[in-house]
């Protein structure tokens, strides 16, 4: 099905796991001549794929020093910077765009080679935080210009779309229909639904069994997407949008210095904090928090106010990351390295035998008790309907082309989050490379067993508190 026509050029820059999923899916549902698209990348890697649509296939790094004289003769009024890139600074591109009156879109705000690790920078100053306020920065002198929509892949951005089709369903079946869901450009209204439904607590609650043919060795880190991408974010300190029921600041977390104060950080990495979470078909698991976009969005657009401004209402909200098997032992073996990257990486495509990736949004604290909803895509499920994807990556690539086909229906909208988009339309464009689509709602609270098993300090008045969720 073609979704839209695009008659200008598209520049995709960066083309790894992500670049070359979603090249299929674009040439299948947007009518677009592959001779008005450019691959632009740092490596060779499939180099080979694009020659198999007829794409231009130019293996050059985009930097600090080079990238407007890279990519300004590539793209003129009209067209779109689709940016997959690792190491490369959104920010600046998403300004460039504006100045060219392009298109664009990102999976992730990301700074340039060796930002997220900056020793330089203070923890709040490379987190993801300050990289999201710099871009919704741009927002006053993008009003009216051309769309660039930022992190939007599967999380942050589906999710985010997972997260209005939740409330909708809590509201359903607990006797408080919307009966027109708002716009999504009005937040005040989407945050009085959450606030009136009580969720409290809202996770990225993902579980990947993907399984491969050949085990992880010693000195490997193995991944089923971006290995680069997943230990940049490992590295970053944790963060989580901070929610107006919890009681008191874990010891080692920070409040920002300045912006939308939805979010604090914890002084150590996501990669080695870990969260109690859970899904309809692992149950009740560990999960790494891993910062993420969402973390934050989610909470800033769900925050309600008094009429004098001051916060009445906050969900807590944070990634709760399962990977497969072999990358936590990955993970395992980095953080006994010092955070130090292991000589071999192998991203999991072909040798993948079995196994699914189960994503999806537990929103918790209503009446009642937690729902998940989310997509269960299995790799069988996903080598049927797309080439070269698995189903992590096919979760992240459907959500780009969606991404994508709404800022052209959109051109004109400036700076928009992923939470602002039309989840409606994203979902329905998105649906068919979902695999089995569901909301399960669960009794799981974070304090079932515990204090059976192992007596220690619960707030069991809440169990929603981040000190119950945590893992210490």
């Amino acid at each position: 099905m073609i979704h839209t026509r695009f008659p200008n050029r598209l520049v995709m820059l960066g083309f790894g796991s992500i670049g070359q999923g979603v090249l299929p899916l674009i040439l299948r549902h947007i009518d677009i001549a592959p001779t008005n698209i450019t691959i632009v990348t740092a490596e060779p890697r499939g180099k080979e794929v694009a020659a198999q649509y007829g794409i231009r296939f130019i293996e050059q790094a985009a930097t600090l020093e080079n990238y407007r004289a890279l990519l300004t003769p590539m793209l003129q009024k009209g067209d779109f910077l689709l940016n997959l890139s690792v190491d490369v600074g959104s920010v600046a591109l998403m300004q460039l765009c504006q100045e060219l009156d392009v298109l664009y879109l990102d999976t992730v705000v990301e700074p340039w080679a060796g930002g997220y690790t900056d020793p330089s920078l203070s923890p709040s100053q490379r987190s993801n935080y300050a990289m999201r306020e710099a871009a919704i920065a741009l927002r006053g002198m993008a009003a009216g210009g051309p769309t660039a929509i930022t992190a939007h892949g599967a999380n942050p951005g589906l999710v985010s779309h997972f997260v209005k089709q939740a409330l909708l369903d809590i509201a359903r079946d607990t006797g408080a229909p919307v009966a027109t869901p708002p716009p999504c450009a009005d937040r005040a209204a989407w945050a009085q639904i959450a606030e009136q439904l009580g969720v409290k607590v809202i996770h990225i609650a993902e579980r990947d069994t993907q399984v491969g043919d050949r085990p992880k060795k010693p000195g490997e880190f193995v991944n089923t997407w971006s290995v680069d991408g997943f230990v940049g974010e490992g590295c970053q300190p944790a963060e989580l949008g901070w929610g107006t029921h919890e009681k008191a600041l874990p010891a080692d977390g920070r409040r920002h210095e300045s912006g939308c104060d939805a979010a604090i950080y914890l002084l150590r990495p996501g990669a080695s904090t870990r969260v109690r979470t859970w899904t309809p078909l692992e149950g009740p698991f560990h999960g790494f928090l891993i910062t993420h976009n969402e973390s934050i969005s989610l909470a800033d657009y769900f925050t309600a106010r008094n009429a004098d401004g001051s916060v009445r209402y906050r969900p807590t909200a944070h990634y709760a990351y399962h990977p497969c098997d072999d990358a936590v032992l990955s993970v395992h073996e980095l953080a006994g390295k010092n955070w130090e990257m292991q000589p071999e990486k192998r991203l999991m495509t072909d040798e993948i035998v079995r196994g699914m990736d189960e994503l999806g949004v537990l929103l918790m604290g209503h009446q009642k008790g937690a729902y998940w909803y989310g997509s269960r895509l299995t790799i069988d499920q996903a080598r049927k309907l797309a080439p070269h994807n698995n189903a992590t990556s096919l979760q992240v690539t459907v959500a780009v082309l969606a991404g994508v086909i709404w800022a052209m229906e959109n051109p004109r909208r400036g700076v928009v989050e992923s939470d602002e988009m039309d989840y409606a339309r994203i979902l329905e464009i998105c649906r068919p490379y979902l695999g089995e689509v569901v909301g399960v709602y669960s009794d799981w609270t974070p304090l079932q067993g515990r204090a059976v098993l192992f007596p220690e300090a619960l707030d069991t008045a809440d169990p929603w508190q981040f000190s119950n969720i945590r893992v210490v």
